[in-house]
């Protein structure tokens, strides 16, 4: 039996997709268990942390994460989880108020590491080599009542030369092709009307399937075999990397009844040889033909992009060569990140550093071009029919949703509309960048 100060648990999740799948898991585990989930704002016995380690602002987001736990109840078990923890075990282990921190093998089995756990005694970590962290945990989030999170595949094999992610979380391996279909029916079954497939590089899917290093599916059959579930509603699929978005996968979500029409495809780079340094898998020649045969099947699909702003050797004219090549490119949104030094990655001994405030005007600089478009792509979508979720949340006396190409929309709180699919006209955008409906017809 759990011993009583220790039946309470909330959680907080840093950075991605795949995190919060994760983390809803073990969630779910720890319910199994005997414990009680409480909000993270509300008082608990343990608060457990997923981190993430892509930027420096999330390692440091952790430190502060940990100062509102203990805010809350000063006896606390904090227990820290993610890949902040794998990658820098002891650096976590000294954050004040800290008592565990788990690495990539064993946050999945939590359970075992929190019933003995006792405060102000040393901090214990347990951490594997990466190496050993060669399985698959399947995971899904189902915290959100309109959408869950759905974990397909994990680690990494590629070397990008600015990334620590293979060191987080190991190789490339998948969840089995059975498993994730029952795992998609569950969800379904739930109620949950959309699943976004998630993953470290899920185009990479069918690596790593029963342990084997070589491919046993490809993506290309997980996206056919989802397509022929009966209840689901809706899927999209999260970021994936060019070389691996295949012109067959682009014209099977043009036919696809509940595949949406929403691509996110990493750039990093507009110019050819920062991509070489960066050791990317693709140059922007092939990066603009996945965009035009995107748009040549699928004239309204939502179209986002992954950029770096101050990679090492970026001049101000390897900057604009990125700049002007995104601006020419029919896409709908960015995801700017300013690169940040990262230890363990080649990137951190190369020349050409580019000061601090450099890399913050060009990040400003395509954020400000990212909203142009957009608003662009927006404008193009009005007066046409398309399909909204309507999300749970009532805010000031309005809801918000998304439709199947990702566009925000907006229309005051209804509660019938809450988790349905409806048909809307797109009617005008407001000074926020929501975009006004009328003629709800549910479906």
């Amino acid at each position: 039996m759990l011993e009583k100060t220790k039946k309470s648990v909330a959680f907080h999740t840093l950075g991605c997709k795949l995190n919060f799948a994760e983390t809803s898991t073990i969630a779910r585990q720890l319910l199994n268990e005997g414990f009680t989930k409480v909000s993270f704002d509300e008082a608990s016995d343990i608060y457990i942390i997923n981190t993430c380690s892509v930027t420096d602002n999330a390692d440091k987001e952790c430190k502060t994460i940990v100062k509102r736990a203990l805010s809350k109840n000063p006896e606390a078990l904090i227990c820290i989880i993610g890949c902040y923890a794998q990658l820098k075990p002891q650096e976590v282990a000294q954050i004040e108020g800290v008592d565990l921190v788990l690495g990539a093998k064993e946050k999945f089995n939590i359970h075992r590491y929190i019933n003995d756990l006792k405060k102000d005694s040393e901090t214990k970590i347990h951490s594997c080599e990466i190496d050993e962290a060669d399985f698959f945990v399947g995971s899904y989030s189902i915290g959100d009542r309109t959408r869950a999170f759905l974990k397909v595949q994990d680690g990494c094999d590629y070397k990008c030369t600015y990334c620590t992610i293979p060191l987080a979380r190991g190789i490339s391996r998948s969840a089995t092709l059975d498993n994730i279909v029952n795992q998609a029916r569950e969800i379904s079954n739930k109620g949950i009307r959309e699943i976004v497939l998630t993953g470290v590089n899920i185009g990479d899917y069918g690596k790593g399937e029963y342990g084997n290093k070589k491919h046993e599916h490809t993506f290309l059959e997980l996206v056919k075999e989802l397509d022929k579930i009966e209840g689901i509603e809706r899927v999209r699929i999260s970021s994936i990397e060019p070389n691996l978005l295949k012109d067959d996968v682009i014209d099977f979500v043009s036919q696809s009844k509940i595949f949406v029409p929403h691509f996110h495809i990493p750039l990093q780079s507009g110019c050819d040889d920062l991509l070489k340094k960066m050791k990317r898998r693709y140059l922007s020649h092939l990066y603009k033909e996945r965009v035009e045969k995107i748009r040549s099947v699928l004239p309204d699909a939502c179209i986002g992009v992954d950029v770096i702003v101050g990679f090492p050797g970026e001049t101000e004219d390897k900057f604009m060569e990125t700049y002007n090549f995104i601006q020419s490119l029919p896409i709908s949104y960015l995801h700017v990140f300013t690169y940040s030094e990262r230890e363990n990655t080649e990137a951190i001994k190369m020349e050409g550093i580019v000061p601090i405030v450099e890399r913050k005007k060009r990040n400003k600089m395509l954020k400000i071009l990212s909203e142009k478009k957009r608003h662009a792509f927006y404008e193009s979508q009005l007066g046409k029919e398309k399909t909204v979720l309507w999300e749970h949340d009532n805010k000031e006396g309005n809801m918000f949703g998304y439709t199947e190409n990702y566009i925000r929309v907006k229309q005051p709180y209804t509660e019938i509309s809450v988790n349905q699919l409806e048909k809307v006209c797109l009617d005008t955008i407001d000074s926020l960048g929501n975009v006004i409906v009328k003629d709800n017809i549910l479906i």
